[in-house]
């Protein structure tokens, strides 16, 4: 076993002999949006997105699936599987079957797997002290998806935050691959700093970020001040304000957007201050929603961020 529980990172990974190392994960959740086809497409990326993040090309899965087929019709069933077939598809991934049991409320995801050298996977762990932090999608997904249940978003709104969580990580991971990256995780169910303060303790140093440079979703902004947040993301800036030191003047609403529980989000990378430039590059070569330049690694207490304007 080279990375297991006790890494918190992303994947487990057992070393098969020297050259080769399985690479497993597995996520599934709830409904986030009404149309049942996007369902199973999210479902998928998000699924995917944990071995992207790690630079490693998922190549098989099975379908993880709960569904209450005595309350909804099985027709909704097979659009969320063909969504997720059809985003497994386009990612290389062959699905292999799955499991369903009777479930008073629908979820679905994968189990997924890929296979690298040991040495190509990128950790949590290997952030250095000058090493830049470059974001891939923009925040706020779990703010606006909080906005679509409580139907206070237009169908266009819904439209922009569905072809974000939708697009696959892969990008992130062809330019990390390229340009050679630290360390690096994706943004998911604990928000921004919930994440990076995983990887600071598992690199055993601190982070400074830069708020105005943080992309954010603009919708995020208005319904955050509506107070229109998810319960997650609530609990995420609870747990993590004694871990934040937060500049004067940077508001509550902008401290929940940076703390806001995605799904499906970007990735989170680490690079050494010379290969910024190419990195940026690449993920844009690449087809990367965002590759913003958001803060960097510093020394002093593990865990630690400081987010400045």
């Amino acid at each position: 076993m080279l990375i297991g529980v006790a890494a918190s990172d992303d994947v487990g990974v057992y070393a098969l002999d020297e050259q080769t190392a399985l690479v497993f994960t597995t996520d599934f959740f709830t409904p986030i949006v009404d149309d049942p086809y996007a369902f199973g497409q999210i479902a998928v990326a998000n699924a995917l997105s944990d071995l992207y993040a790690k630079g490693v090309e998922p190549r098989i899965a099975v379908n993880l699936v709960g569904f209450p087929s005595q309350k909804l019709p099985l027709r909704i069933l097979g659009e969320i599987l063909r969504g997720g077939w059809d985003k497994a598809r386009e990612a290389g991934v062959v699905i292999l079957g799955g499991h369903t049991i009777d479930d008073p409320e629908p979820k679905y995801g994968l189990a997924v797997l890929g296979w690298a050298r040991p040495e190509e996977i990128i950790p949590n762990s290997g952030a250095r002290p000058g090493d830049r932090l470059i974001l891939t999608k923009p925040l706020g997904l779990g703010i606006i998806t909080t906005g679509i249940k409580r139907e206070r978003v237009s169908s266009e709104v819904e439209a922009e935050a569905t072809r974000v969580m939708t697009t696959l990580n892969r990008a992130a991971m062809h330019a990390m691959r390229q340009i050679g990256v630290h360390a690096a995780t994706d943004v998911t169910g604990y928000g921004l700093l919930g994440h990076l303060r995983t990887l600071l303790v598992a690199s055993g140093v601190s982070a400074t970020l830069w708020l105005s440079r943080i992309p954010v979703l603009e919708t995020a902004w208005t319904l955050v001040a509506e107070r229109i947040v998810p319960g997650g993301t609530r609990a995420n800036h609870t747990y993590l304000t004694s871990f934040v030191e937060w500049a004067p003047g940077i508001s509550e609403e902008a401290q929940l957007v940076l703390c806001d529980a995605q799904t499906s989000g970007g990735v989170l990378i680490a690079v050494a201050p010379e290969k910024t430039d190419a990195l940026c590059d690449a993920l844009r070569e690449n087809g990367a929603l965002a590759a913003a330049v958001i803060g960097e690694i510093t020394a002093g207490a593990e865990g630690r961020i400081r987010v400045l304007p």
